[in-house]
């Protein structure tokens, strides 16, 4: 039997841990934010931020920098560096290696198809009467949105927007309640069967008031003083793809070519501003329609800006309609707040993050002799073929059906003709990437069967790609072009995919009352966003996630009546 004495120190020794390491006050349910605001600028270098910023309003990007957490070196650890992996990122939190979306289309074997993220010829579109229908289906695990969903029983509501159909679905998740995307053939937002049978009464409504068409005939002018567009290279650079319907140089006149709203209007209106305008327009109907952030239960609504992408592509990113678009999203950033405070006063919380940065046009970086190359994809098929019928007899080598993909520096061997000679895959791959290798302007080759052991090499470039990499799903061989230089079969405009800094290097801003103001410099990724966001809803992180919580950015729950900062007039980093 315990001595008094043992008992008293037993108990003293339980005790010890809780007055050496005091817990953090667990924060309460009905201290969560009412509604969390994802927004995604498609194409959005961190560069910009810092580029435009004298000419920001007090309003919209100048408001999230002075009063938000500011995380100044996030990039993304993957390769490619595209829209749809890119989405993926950060509803999932974790790298395509998990999440399962490599790029935006790849070569499915099991079909023999080349598909795309989302393309589901298992569902219908809803809002239209023909076209491609998408789903979530090819995403693997779970998403921000659909823990948020799980953990309220379905009380919590997910709506996600955009231009693009894949930024919206995989932002949403499997759980999502709706997402909506354009269609450029009936100019209207559209669903498929996988949300809902039909559209909601007030997507509807949203839609019959034609609001694309009102800018019909309308002219894309410059809008800021002209020591903004000193920013950027001159206007007109025969390197520059021209607007859909229009021209190269401001103003451009929106038709499209058409007399009246048509198909090739609606198309050349997703590469304006005022399609920005737009959908900042169907976020208020949105929250106003499904009464987000009205209840006990968190909501989260998605944003995907895909304008700027569409213009940065074709006008590339040290042009005048990437600084006159730049600072016209500041606007829409700013309605967007201003509309936010007076629905909701501080019960939200904003995220705002890119999917990708982009490379500069390799025409202007090469007159700047900073390098700058364009490598033809009929050049790579040739180097890749001959050195394998050299060595194994004739080809073709490459699946022909997913010849496309070698723009993404993807290559898909043909695996019926290897087996068929009773080759080794391994030395196919290798022979292979060793012509790759020869042609001017491709740095790098990695194969699937390195891959497949872990991180090629040990260096920064191979680790993101081994982090992209998906064994049912990715090529056999992956390309990585030097710095400036890409494959492409285009003549003008610009891309982006690589693991450089200029693809990778993408803005993180957190903003709202739960959020600790502040510039921090240490290195993040995209991937982090989800758990911080569960952390902040005390909800189960997505299943893959890999990211960390930014937990220098989150309040302690005592600390969250605290006023925000005066406005500070320019970023010090």
């Amino acid at each position: 039997m315990k001595s008094a004495y043992q008992r008293s120190l037993a108990f003293y020794l339980l005790l010890l841990p809780l007055t050496i390491f005091p817990s953090a006050p667990r924060q309460r349910h009905d201290e969560r934010p009412r509604l969390i605001v994802l927004v995604v600028i498609d194409q959005l270098r961190e560069e910009y931020l810092l580029r435009f910023e004298p000419f920001f309003g007090d309003g919209g990007f100048r408001r999230l920098l002075a009063h938000g957490a500011v995380f100044t070196n996030c990039q993304y650890e993957q390769a490619p560096t595209v829209t749809a992996p890119g989405h993926a990122t950060i509803a999932t939190g974790t790298t395509p290696t998990i999440h399962g979306i490599i790029n935006n289309e790849w070569y499915d074997r099991e079909t023999g198809q080349v598909v795309t993220s989302v393309s589901d010829p298992s569902r219908r579109l809803v809002g239209t009467a023909s076209g491609r229908a998408s789903s979530p289906h090819r995403l693997l695990g779970t998403t921000l949105a659909d823990e948020l969903r799980l953990s309220t029983n379905f009380r919590s509501k997910v709506i996600a927007l955009s231009y693009k159909d894949r930024s919206a679905i995989l932002l949403g998740g499997k759980l999502a309640n709706l997402a909506l995307w354009f269609d450029e053939t009936s100019g209207s937002f559209i669903t498929s069967d996988y949300y809902a049978s039909a559209l909601p009464e007030w997507a509807t409504r949203f839609n019959a008031a034609r609001p694309a068409d009102r800018y019909f005939g309308a002219r894309w002018e410059k809008a800021f003083p002209e020591a903004a567009y000193a920013l950027a290279a001159s206007d007109d650079r025969p390197e520059e793809t021209p607007l859909p319907g229009g021209g190269r140089t401001f103003p451009h006149h929106l038709t499209g070519g058409l007399a009246q709203p048509g198909p090739a209007f609606y198309t050349a209106f997703t590469f304006t501003p005022f399609a920005n305008e737009v959908l900042v327009e169907l976020a208020k109907r949105t929250i106003e329609g499904e009464q987000l952030g009205r209840d006990e239960s968190p909501d989260l609504l998605a944003i995907s800006f895909s304008t700027n992408d569409l213009v940065g592509h074709y006008f590339g990113p040290d042009s005048q309609e990437v600084a006159d678009l730049t600072l016209r999203t500041d606007r829409a950033l700013a309605s967007l707040l201003a509309y936010l405070d007076s629905r909701l006063g501080s019960e939200y919380v904003l995220a705002l993050t890119a999917d990708h940065g982009v490379a500069p046009i390799p025409e202007y970086v090469a007159r700047l002799r900073l390098g700058g190359r364009r490598i033809p994809p009929t050049t790579v098929r040739q180097a890749i073929e001959e050195a394998l019928s050299a060595r194994f007899g004739e080809g073709p080598w490459i699946e022909s059906k997913a010849l496309p993909l070698l723009s993404s520096g993807f290559v898909y061997l043909d695996r019926e003709a290897i087996a068929r000679k009773h080759l080794d895959i391994a030395e196919v791959e290798r022979i292979a990437a060793e012509a790759a290798l020869k042609i001017p302007g491709i740095a790098r080759a990695y194969t699937r069967t390195h891959l497949l052991v872990g991180h090629p090499h040990g260096e920064a470039i191979g680790r993101r790609v081994a982090a992209s990499f998906h064994p049912l799903r990715s090529p056999d061989v992956t390309l990585v072009s030097e710095p400036f230089a890409f494959i492409s079969g285009s003549r003008t405009g610009t891309t982006h995919g690589s693991p450089y800094s200029y693809d990778a290097h993408v803005p993180l801003i957190l903003f709202g009352r739960w959020i600790a103001p502040g510039i921090y410099r240490h290195a993040c990724t995209p991937a982090d966003l989800a758990p911080t966001l569960a952390a902040l809803l005390r909800i189960e992180f997505p299943a893959g996630a890999t990211g960390r919580i930014l937990q220098e950015a989150l309040r302690p729950p005592t600390s969250q009546t605290v006023s925000p900062q005066p406005l500070r007039k320019t970023r010090q980093r």
